[in-house]
């Protein structure tokens, strides 16, 4: 389904269809348009670090969040690797319906698990499930592969010890920004596998797709440090591990694309879903007006919208009725 399950479809027209940005968009999110506006006026426009010496003082300037003091920090392995990562339980005594790989965005260059702390703990207790967060190695130290391995060894270790440690098999997986992109690699690692059913759906926010500045989306990011601290040493960027819209994406679990109407990957998420609606997967996007690449972060009604949107959807798929 691509569209919003409130209300938004494509208008049909005899045999063919009319397909703008705003058929789109869900219209009862029109109530947060001029919130978002005005959050987008007043913030100071941020560009990421563009060489070595940026990436430094970015990372030493990152403000520290305060921890959840009730997650708890472990190595686990699996396939003859090793990944640390944070486990948040929901709230009380109820076990877990289902655990939630979450992947942690910041470039493939910034950012940590524990710095997600609040949005899963949020997403812990509003759906009732464990959340997994994996703490990836980062560029330029450790280029690719080694983020997608980390998240492939998380992934694997649930697949073998879910059920001993949580109480269940249900399983799914999300990210933004980096942390989608390599939350569909970790798919696309464990279908070739062989493994990926047990995860019943991946929740997507901005992705980005498209690492090789070949196509009109990726060429928008082309010139991105994060690219070259990544990925530079690759000479062909459209591998699969590395720009999942180039990848074989028949046999995914379903996909919830989030991304706003503003993102300069918007693009690079359109494509994404057309290529995954074309290999006949289920994919449901969602495309909210006026906001741009990480407003999920925001603390503004159409980040709570989004929020409550990739809730609501990984409820539905974590439910045991479901799929």
């Amino acid at each position: 389904m691509i569209g919003s399950d409130r209300g938004c479809r494509a208008e049909h027209r005899g045999t063919g269809v009319r397909l703008g940005l705003g058929d789109l968009i869900d219209a009862g999110l029109v109530a947060h348009v001029a919130e978002c506006r005005a959050a987008n006026a007043a913030s100071r426009a941020v560009e990421g670090p563009s060489d070595p010496d940026e990436l430094r003082a970015a990372r030493a300037k990152r403000s520290a969040v305060p921890p959840d003091p009730a997650a708890v920090e472990q190595v686990v392995e699996a396939a003859g690797r090793q990944v640390p990562v944070r486990v948040l339980l929901p709230a009380g005594d109820t076990a877990p319906r289902g655990v939630h790989l979450d992947i942690h965005g910041g470039g493939f260059y910034l950012g940590s698990a524990a710095q997600g702390d609040a949005r899963n703990r949020r997403l812990a207790d509003a759906l009732g499930v464990a959340v997994v967060s994996v703490d990836y190695r980062l560029a330029p130290e450790h280029p690719w592969p080694a983020a997608p391995d980390d998240c492939e060894t998380a992934a694997l270790w649930l697949l073998e010890r879910a059920e001993a440690r949580f109480g269940t098999t249900r399983l799914s997986i999300g990210g933004f920004s980096a942390g989608a992109t390599l939350a569909m690699t970790t798919l696309l690692r464990l279908r070739d596998r062989g493994v990926v059913d047990p995860f019943a759906g991946a929740a997507l926010q901005f992705g980005t797709y498209d690492l090789s500045g070949l196509t009109p989306a990726g060429r928008l990011i082309a010139d991105e440090y994060f690219i070259q601290a990544y990925a530079g040493h690759v000479p062909d960027r459209t591998a699969p591990d590395i720009s999942p819209v180039y990848g074989d994406l028949r046999g995914l679990p379903p996909v919830l694309v989030v991304v706003g109407s503003l993102d300069v990957l918007l693009e690079d998420n359109l494509a994404m879903t057309a290529r995954l609606s074309a290999a006949g997967g289920e994919v449901d996007l969602r495309i909210y007006p006026e906001a741009p690449h990480g407003f999920t972060s925001r603390p503004t009604g159409m980040a709570d919208a989004a929020l409550h949107d990739i809730e609501r959807w990984l409820a539905g798929r974590l439910s045991p009725t479901s799929g």
